[in-house]
C-alpha cells in the first residue's frame, strides 16, 4: 500500500466493478464473441461484417452524437441497428433486432459470479461500511454476487454522466445522506475513479495494476513518480489517497 494522503473516517465504501472486483477483459470477449454468433444467425448479412464492424459504427456515431458516450447500453443498441441497417435490413427490423441482441448481450455481459474470496472480502467489509457501486458499465451487479451485500449500485445512462463527472457520486452521497469525505471510491482508473470521486470531494483507493493486470509495473512506476512529483508541488486536490496493488489490501480497513 502506498498512502498520498492520510485517509479520514469512512462511513461508506464505493467499488468500481470492471477491473476492480474481477477481470473484465475475458468477460466481454466471450460477450462480443456470443453476440456476432447471435447477429450471424439472426442476421445472416452479418456475415459479411468486419470483426470489428460494431465498434467502428459505436465511433461514427459518437462522433454525432457525443452525449452516448455516457450511456454504454444505448450506444450498442444503437449500434447494432444501424449496423442492421447498412446491411440491408429495414429501420423495423434493425430497431426490433438491435433489441433483442442488445439483451443477449447483456446476459452474457453479467454471466459470471465474483470469486469465493471477493464475497469473502466484502462481507467482511459490509460489517463495517455501507457498501455501494458507482460502475460506468452495464454490468448486473446483483446478478454477479453483490446481491445483499451492496446497498444499490450507480451506473450513466438516463440523464447521468459517467465518471470522472461527479453526477454519480453526488446521486450516491444523497441517497447514503453523508457528506462526501465520508465515502472512499475503489477503482482501477485514475481518471474516472480517481479523478472522478476527488473533484466530487470523495476520497480515493486506487487500485494499481488493474485486477487480473500482472504486466503495467513500469508505467505503474512512471505513474507513481508523477503523482509523486504532484505532492511535491502542492497539487494533492487530485492525487488518490491511497494506491493498492491488490483488492486484498482493503483488509487494512477492517
Amino acid at each position: 500500500m502506498h498512502v498520498f494522503i492520510k485517509p479520514q473516517p469512512i462511513k461508506c465504501l464505493s467499488f468500481d466493478l470492471d477491473d476492480t472486483l474481477y477481470d473484465n477483459r475475458p468477460i466481454m470477449r466471450r460477450a462480443e464473441q456470443a453476440l456476432l454468433a447471435y447477429l450471424h444467425d439472426k442476421f445472416t448479412a452479418t456475415e459479411q461484417w468486419h470483426a470489428n464492424e460494431i465498434m467502428r459504427v459505436k465511433a461514427k456515431l459518437l462522433q454525432d452524437h457525443p452525449g452516448l458516450a455516457h450511456d454504454v447500453s444505448q450506444l450498442r443498441k444503437m449500434a447494432i441497428a444501424q449496423g442492421l441497417i447498412n446491411a440491408g435490413y429495414s429501420q423495423g427490423q434493425a430497431q426490433k433486432g438491435a433489441i433483442e441482441a442488445l439483451a443477449y448481450f447483456l446476459h452474457y455481459r453479467s454471466d459470471f459470479t465474483l470469486s469465493r474470496s471477493m464475497i469473502d472480502l466484502l462481507e467482511a467489509l459490509k460489517q463495517k461500511y455501507a457498501l455501494i457501486a458507482i460502475t460506468n458499465g452495464n454490468v448486473n451487479a446483483k446478478g454477479i454476487g453483490l446481491d445483499g451485500l451492496i446497498e444499490f449500485s450507480i451506473a450513466p445512462g438516463n440523464g447521468l454522466r459517467m465518471k470522472p463527472f461527479g453526477d454519480m457520486f453526488h446521486l450516491a452521497l444523497n441517497r447514503l445522506n453523508i457528506d462526501a469525505e465520508h465515502l472512499m471510491h475503489i477503482g482501477d482508473s485514475s481518471h474516472s475513479d480517481v479523478r472522478g470521486a476527488r473533484q466530487a470531494g470523495c476520497q480515493a483507493a486506487w487500485l494499481s495494476p488493474a485486477f487480473g493486470d500482472t504486466n503495467t509495473q513500469d508505467g505503474l512506476n512512471t505513474t507513481i513518480t508523477t503523482l509523486e512529483n504532484q505532492v511535491l508541488n502542492k497539487q494533492s486536490h487530485l492525487l488518490p489517497h491511497i494506491r493498492i496493488s491488490h483488492i486484498e489490501e482493503l483488509n487494512v480497513l477492517l
